[in-house]
Formats: structure tokens, C-alpha cells, sequence
């Protein structure tokens, strides 16, 4: 049994990698999520949110004041998919 998610499965309208928020998702991002950003591969994407067309990315490497990364919001056409064997 693969642990890969089949490609016509639905991706969430929204996904964060911080486990302390309450869009994150252990299981699925351990099977590989991929983002397309306005038609751009993106690999530094904290969050996103397909409905409101938004994205959050690190912001270099500086961290607030709990020791988390910073972000800034880019607004634009969001495309999830999970990531399969060529990807």
C-alpha cells in the first residue's frame, strides 16, 4: 500500500504547517503537499488558503518572539496537489 495520496483526492481549502494551528493536517503533509503560486512552484509555504487566494511565506530567517518564523501574506491563484512518485 502506498502512502502517496492518488491524484484526483481533494486537497483542503486551507493548510498550515504549524501544528499548533487548527488547519494542520500531520497525516496529509506526510504525504506530500505541492503549491503552485500564480503558475510558480513554491517549497517555502507555511500556509494557504485556496478560497481567499492567499499564501504565507517565511520571511527570511527571522523568527518572533516565540521562536516561529516570520511570514508575510502574497495574494494570487492558489493550486494545491498532492505530490506523487515524479514529482
Amino acid at each position: 500500500m502506498s502512502d502517496k495520496l492518488p491524484a484526483d483526492a481533494a486537497m483542503p481549502d486551507r493548510l498550515s504547517i504549524d501544528p499548533d494551528s487548527p488547519f494542520h493536517d500531520e497525516a496529509l503533509l506526510a504525504r506530500g503537499v505541492g503549491i503552485r503560486f500564480n503558475g510558480a512552484e513554491k517549497t517555502n509555504v507555511e500556509e494557504y488558503c485556496v478560497s481567499e487566494g492567499w499564501v504565507r511565506v517565511a520571511a527570511g530567517k527571522t523568527l518572533d518572539r516565540k521562536g516561529k518564523p516570520l511570514t508575510i501574506k502574497l495574494k494570487g491563484t492558489v493550486e494545491p496537489y498532492p505530490k506523487g512518485d515524479g514529482e
